[in-house]
Protein backbone atom coordinates (compact mmCIF):
# COMPACT_ATOMS: atom_id res chain seq x y z
CA UNK A 1 0.00 0.00 0.00
CA UNK A 2 1.47 3.21 -1.28
CA UNK A 3 1.57 6.41 1.56
CA UNK A 4 -0.34 9.09 -0.18
CA UNK A 5 0.21 13.22 1.38
CA UNK A 6 -2.99 14.86 2.78
CA UNK A 7 -2.83 17.12 -0.43
CA UNK A 8 -3.72 14.00 -2.38
CA UNK A 9 -7.35 13.64 0.14
CA UNK A 10 -8.16 16.94 -0.32
CA UNK A 11 -12.01 17.85 -0.88
CA UNK A 12 -13.13 21.59 -1.34
CA UNK A 13 -17.20 21.24 -1.65
CA UNK A 14 -18.75 25.39 -2.08
CA UNK A 15 -22.15 25.81 -2.05
CA UNK A 16 -24.61 28.26 -1.05
CA UNK A 17 -26.89 29.03 1.95
CA UNK A 18 -30.61 28.99 1.01
CA UNK A 19 -33.58 30.00 2.81
CA UNK A 20 -34.89 26.33 4.33
CA UNK A 21 -30.78 26.03 5.29
CA UNK A 22 -31.60 29.01 8.06
CA UNK A 23 -33.14 29.48 11.44
CA UNK A 24 -35.08 31.94 12.54
CA UNK A 25 -32.31 34.72 12.66
CA UNK A 26 -31.62 33.45 9.17
CA UNK A 27 -28.02 32.33 9.71
CA UNK A 28 -27.22 28.32 8.55
CA UNK A 29 -28.74 25.68 10.95
CA UNK A 30 -25.50 24.25 13.03
CA UNK A 31 -26.80 21.01 11.93
CA UNK A 32 -26.66 21.91 7.81
CA UNK A 33 -23.55 22.31 8.28
CA UNK A 34 -22.17 19.58 10.17
CA UNK A 35 -24.09 17.51 6.96
CA UNK A 36 -21.74 19.54 4.75
CA UNK A 37 -18.64 18.86 6.66
CA UNK A 38 -19.57 15.12 7.05
CA UNK A 39 -19.73 14.70 3.33
CA UNK A 40 -16.51 16.34 2.14
CA UNK A 41 -14.76 14.97 5.19
CA UNK A 42 -15.88 11.07 3.68
CA UNK A 43 -14.82 11.89 0.54
CA UNK A 44 -11.30 12.78 1.93
CA UNK A 45 -11.23 10.19 3.84
CA UNK A 46 -12.30 7.74 0.69
CA UNK A 47 -9.40 9.40 -1.52
CA UNK A 48 -6.84 8.39 1.14
CA UNK A 49 -7.97 4.50 1.62
CA UNK A 50 -9.89 3.73 -1.58
CA UNK A 51 -12.59 2.15 0.78
CA UNK A 52 -16.07 2.57 1.95
CA UNK A 53 -15.66 5.10 4.75
CA UNK A 54 -17.69 5.14 7.86
CA UNK A 55 -18.14 8.36 10.39
CA UNK A 56 -16.32 6.51 13.45
CA UNK A 57 -16.81 10.42 15.44
CA UNK A 58 -16.94 13.88 15.56
CA UNK A 59 -13.86 14.96 17.72
CA UNK A 60 -14.50 18.89 17.72
CA UNK A 61 -16.18 21.08 16.45
CA UNK A 62 -16.05 24.82 16.81
CA UNK A 63 -18.99 27.54 15.88
CA UNK A 64 -16.70 30.65 15.24
CA UNK A 65 -18.75 32.54 12.82
CA UNK A 66 -22.82 32.87 11.76
CA UNK A 67 -22.50 31.86 8.14
CA UNK A 68 -25.60 34.18 7.10
CA UNK A 69 -28.17 33.32 4.45
CA UNK A 70 -26.73 33.94 1.11
CA UNK A 71 -23.53 33.21 2.02
CA UNK A 72 -21.30 31.36 -0.66
CA UNK A 73 -19.92 28.39 1.95
CA UNK A 74 -16.42 26.45 1.36
CA UNK A 75 -15.82 23.15 2.94
CA UNK A 76 -12.63 21.93 2.70
CA UNK A 77 -11.14 18.65 4.08
CA UNK A 78 -8.17 16.79 4.29
CA UNK A 79 -6.65 13.40 6.06
CA UNK A 80 -4.55 14.74 8.91
CA UNK A 81 -3.19 11.68 9.96
CA UNK A 82 -3.63 8.00 9.33
CA UNK A 83 -3.70 5.00 12.03
CA UNK A 84 -4.53 1.20 10.91
CA UNK A 85 -8.17 1.04 10.14
CA UNK A 86 -8.88 5.04 11.13
CA UNK A 87 -8.22 8.52 9.62
CA UNK A 88 -8.94 11.87 11.31
CA UNK A 89 -9.71 14.04 8.69
CA UNK A 90 -9.55 18.26 9.56
CA UNK A 91 -11.91 20.38 7.92
CA UNK A 92 -11.82 24.02 7.85
CA UNK A 93 -15.04 26.42 6.79
CA UNK A 94 -15.05 29.55 4.74
CA UNK A 95 -16.98 31.95 3.76
CA UNK A 96 -16.69 34.56 0.88
CA UNK A 97 -18.05 37.96 0.57
CA UNK A 98 -19.99 38.19 -3.01
CA UNK A 99 -18.23 41.79 -3.59
CA UNK A 100 -15.13 41.38 -2.49
CA UNK A 101 -14.43 37.92 -2.44
CA UNK A 102 -12.58 38.20 0.61
CA UNK A 103 -13.08 34.52 2.85
CA UNK A 104 -13.00 34.75 7.03
CA UNK A 105 -13.02 31.38 8.13
CA UNK A 106 -16.00 30.67 10.22
CA UNK A 107 -15.72 27.12 12.24
CA UNK A 108 -13.56 24.11 11.56
CA UNK A 109 -13.34 20.68 12.78
CA UNK A 110 -12.11 17.20 13.10
CA UNK A 111 -13.56 14.18 12.38
CA UNK A 112 -12.22 10.18 12.78
CA UNK A 113 -13.38 8.06 9.65
CA UNK A 114 -12.75 3.79 9.31
CA UNK A 115 -12.09 2.50 5.72
CA UNK A 116 -14.43 -1.03 5.80
CA UNK A 117 -14.64 -3.98 3.42
CA UNK A 118 -18.17 -4.89 1.86
CA UNK A 119 -19.38 -6.02 4.46
CA UNK A 120 -18.50 -3.34 7.30
CA UNK A 121 -14.81 -5.08 8.31
CA UNK A 122 -12.54 -2.63 9.07
CA UNK A 123 -9.51 -2.40 6.75
CA UNK A 124 -5.77 -1.01 7.09
CA UNK A 125 -5.10 2.47 5.33
CA UNK A 126 -2.31 3.79 3.73
CA UNK A 127 0.51 5.75 5.79
CA UNK A 128 0.27 9.58 5.69
CA UNK A 129 3.14 11.50 4.94
CA UNK A 130 2.59 15.43 5.99
CA UNK A 131 4.44 18.21 3.95
CA UNK A 132 3.55 21.35 4.78
CA UNK A 133 3.84 22.98 8.73
CA UNK A 134 0.44 23.05 9.23
CA UNK A 135 0.45 19.64 7.60
CA UNK A 136 2.93 18.43 9.89
CA UNK A 137 1.83 19.78 13.03
CA UNK A 138 -2.30 18.58 12.90
CA UNK A 139 -0.28 15.09 11.99
CA UNK A 140 1.69 15.26 14.93
CA UNK A 141 -1.40 16.76 17.51
CA UNK A 142 -3.91 13.98 15.92
CA UNK A 143 -1.97 11.04 17.86
CA UNK A 144 -2.61 13.16 20.89
CA UNK A 145 -6.01 13.20 20.57
CA UNK A 146 -6.35 9.56 19.79
CA UNK A 147 -4.68 9.23 22.87
CA UNK A 148 -6.71 11.27 25.01
CA UNK A 149 -9.53 10.27 23.35
CA UNK A 150 -9.25 6.41 24.39
CA UNK A 151 -7.88 7.28 27.35
CA UNK A 152 -11.45 8.86 28.45
CA UNK A 153 -13.37 5.90 26.99
CA UNK A 154 -11.21 3.73 29.36
CA UNK A 155 -9.78 1.52 26.36
CA UNK A 156 -6.16 2.33 27.10
CA UNK A 157 -4.56 3.29 30.82
CA UNK A 158 -2.86 6.57 31.52
CA UNK A 159 0.56 4.73 31.30
CA UNK A 160 0.02 3.80 27.60
CA UNK A 161 -0.87 7.42 27.05
CA UNK A 162 2.74 8.06 26.14
CA UNK A 163 2.08 11.67 23.65
CA UNK A 164 -0.03 12.84 26.59
CA UNK A 165 2.37 11.65 29.74
CA UNK A 166 5.15 13.42 27.28
CA UNK A 167 3.40 16.94 27.64
CA UNK A 168 3.26 16.97 31.30
CA UNK A 169 7.34 15.32 31.91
Amino acid sequence: MEAKTPEASKTVLTDVVLPGETNALNNLFGGELLARMDRAASIAAGRHSRQITVTASVNHVAFSKVVPLGSVVTVEAKVSRAFKTSMEVCIDVWIEDRVSGEKTKVNNAIYTFVAVDESGKPVEVPELIPETDLEKERYSAALRRKQLSLLLAGKITPNEATELKALFD
